[in-house]
């Protein structure tokens, strides 16, 4: 530990801290630009400078470590004058376009020159003008108010894993560049908005949309992925008009992926906004009541065993809580919540957990993926691992299809065989899980799809030889909630797969399908449809009943570590829509079943509280072993992947820009 005074106050740091954390250790305020506490140490603005005693001139107090003894002063007229000669040679080229800047009201720039710069400008010559640079369909660039602060090459090269971002030129020629002129691949884009200090990189679709006062903010959950990561919904009369994230330092840091940053626009598309009925073969609008008696009327004429129900990635637990209770009480078993058709054990909730807390991801030393791509599935995991070799030297090992995932890592085949050899420590990657002190596997959903016996037997042989930490990579936000409230299939009853054939034998006559959206022959079925879009599943379906997406409810998710959180409701849901638990609530009346709550307090009250298991229970083996052919990841396409993506024109732009490689517009 060093001693130092700063401003007269004694503090005791640690040995090679810098002077900039230490002030932060005592809360005293230091201005910066180029420095960010997630990203290495620049040192080129200089607006931290502060004055330590015996040095001849001011130092920049985030590259300068403590020193024992060593007095520091952040408030004396040498650093005052610093700080604003800094500040005048950086405003000498940047434009004066404050009312048109997108970085108006949340300007790193505009605050520290208000709180440390001159009061007037001595410069009378005419300004620099750089050319725009194009970056993608995300990120609008205005490149004359650059500060050269390199937050954004950093960001990129470091947290995003990108070598796509750099500077050339030298003096005032030096300007930021993306190297190929081409689209950021990164699905991390959007974070170098945030950290942009000025308005060089804003967020091209919420361009000239709305100034930071007008937004109502309200905390939310992502529920485009099952991480779960922090975010804020910026809403102004009834529509999202921004998604940026929250700091929460065990799952997401303060990054979040472009998919739940951009494709909000997809909540005001093709919007399920009142009940409709398919009557001589057209879906023709109708009242709830309507819905409800045709409902009824089928339910009475058929038997338990020939209804199912299944639910989809974007449920609540509520939902799937309360139409659960509603099954029960009809007696129906044929249910499931795992309707990609990945047949994940259920048996102990560690065996469907993500069970190594994300943020530990960054401590392990030896990582075994199987059958997944955690870059698209899991995009914040994805970046947990990128540290993990960064910082931590980590082994990763791949079975499944090759792919760029930011780090590098060894590819061991896409045979699953693969498996075999290393169980019998045939194959030299057995050595690094033998000799590594936190070894963990990760599956992905796809490895449950065909071949989850085969996988689960070898995976608990390697848990019992080299006590891994097993981890399901879940795909849907859903998932986790479904198996905790028991959205599966009763004894005796059926399971996805056999729903599906079922309904194509005509054994089961009617489908309840929450928000359920994919490619599948239900045509021989009743199929009544709950959910927020007039996607795949409303098309087959006989009865619709409209839902509220994400943003109008206040929902439970529970993500992929078991971590229960809750959304909040920003908006009101479209037309005669309803929260999904008020539609089965009220279904459950008309059915003369009605269910044991009237409100979203006391559905709550009664949902699962489950803790983290402190142990893994192995999976039960009760099939014969079949080697699959191959594992793949059952996200398809990164940028539309699930309801609200598909019709969201951002990500559509996304896959023409960035998949595609066609340039759009600057």
């Amino acid at each position: 530990m060093v001693k130092l005074l700063i401003d007269d106050q004694e503090v005791e740091v640690a040995s090679g801290t810098t002077i900039l954390k230490a002030c932060e250790a005592i809360t005293k305020e230091i201005p910066v630009f180029c420095y960010h506490p997630r990203l290495k140490v620049a040192g080129n603005c200089r607006m931290c400078l502060v004055e330590v005693e015996k040095s001849p001139k001011p130092v920049a107090s985030c590259a300068t470590p403590v020193a024992e003894g060593m007095v520091v002063h952040t408030k004396t007229p040498m650093v005052e004058q610093a700080r604003k000669g800094v500040l005048e040679l950086l405003l000498i080229n940047h434009p004066l376009d404050c009312p048109i800047c997108d970085q108006g009201g949340e300007c790193d720039l505009q605050d520290l020159t208000l709180n440390y710069g001159p009061g007037n400008s001595r410069y009378k010559f005419y300004k620099r003008a750089v050319p725009n640079k194009y970056m993608g369909p995300f990120i609008k660039t205005v490149m004359n108010r650059c500060i050269h602060c390199t937050r954004c090459v950093r960001f990129a090269t470091e947290i995003a894993g990108v070598q796509e971002m750099g500077s050339h030129g030298r003096g005032e020629h030096t300007e930021i560049i993306s190297y190929l002129d081409k689209a950021v691949t990164s699905e991390l884009s959007g974070n170098m908005i945030d950290i942009c200090p000025v308005g060089a990189l804003t967020n091209k679709p919420y361009a000239f949309h709305g100034r930071p006062w007008e937004l109502q903010h309200t905390d939310s959950i992502d529920v485009l992925d099952a991480v779960g990561s922090h975010i804020r919904l910026d809403v102004r009369d009834s529509q999202v008009l921004r998604i940026v994230p929250r700091l929460n330092e065990d799952i997401n840091e303060e990054w979040i992926s472009d998919k739940i940053r951009f494709a909000y626009d997809g909540l005001s598309s093709q919007r399920l906004d009142k009940p409709y009925i398919r009557k001589d073969g057209e879906l023709v609008a109708c009242s709830w009541n309507e819905a409800f008696e045709a409902i009824k009327q089928k339910v009475k004429e058929i038997d338990a065993k020939e209804i199912a129900a299944l639910t989809g990635d974007l449920v609540d637990q509520e939902s799937h809580l309360a139409l659960r209770m509603l099954l029960d009480k009809l007696d129906v078993k044929n249910r499931d919540c795992r309707s990609d058709g990945a047949m994940i054990p259920y048996d102990h909730r560690s065996q469907y957990l993500f069970n190594t807390p994300i943020k530990d991801l960054e401590n392990v030393d030896a990582i075994l993926l199987i059958g997944c791509n955690p870059r698209h599935e899991a995009t914040m995991v994805n970046a947990r691992l990128r540290k993990a070799v960064i910082k931590n030297t980590c082994s990763i090992g791949l079975i499944g299809k090759q792919v760029d995932l930011t780090y590098g890592y060894e590819f061991l085949g896409e045979n699953p065989s693969v498996l075999d050899d290393i169980v019998k420590a045939s194959h030299p990657f057995a050595k690094v899980l033998k000799s590594a002190k936190n070894p963990v596997v990760i599956l992905g959903a796809g490895c449950f799809i065909d071949s989850s016996y085969y996988v689960l037997n070898a995976v608990n042989t390697l848990h019992k030889q080299f006590n891994l930490q097993v981890n399901i990579l879940h795909t849907g936000a859903g998932r986790v909630g479904g198996l905790d409230a028991g959205f599966v299939p009763v004894s005796g009853g059926k399971g996805f797969k056999e729903i599906v054939d079922a309904v194509k034998s005509k054994d089961i006559k009617l489908l309840y399908l929450l928000n359920v959206d994919i490619d599948a022959d239900f045509s021989n079925a009743f199929v009544i449809y709950q959910g927020h879009h007039g996607d795949k599943g409303a098309h087959y379906a006989d009865v619709i009943l409209p839902g509220a997406a994400f943003t109008e409810k206040s929902a439970t998710y529970v993500n992929m570590e078991g971590k229960s959180q809750r959304t909040k409701q920003a908006l009101l849901p479209p037309g005669d829509a309803k929260e999904d638990w008020k539609i089965i609530r009220a279904l459950s009346q008309v059915l003369d079943q009605t269910l044991p709550f009237d409100s979203l307090d006391q559905l709550q009250s009664l949902l699962p509280k489950l803790g983290k298991p402190d142990f893994f229970e192995p999976f039960k083996i009760n099939e014969s072993q079949k080697i699959p052919k191959h594992f793949e990841s059952l996200v398809k396409n990164y940028y539309m992947h699930d309801v609200i993506s598909r019709y969201s024109v951002n990500m559509a732009n996304a896959i023409s820009e960035i998949q595609e490689g066609n340039r759009g517009v600057i």
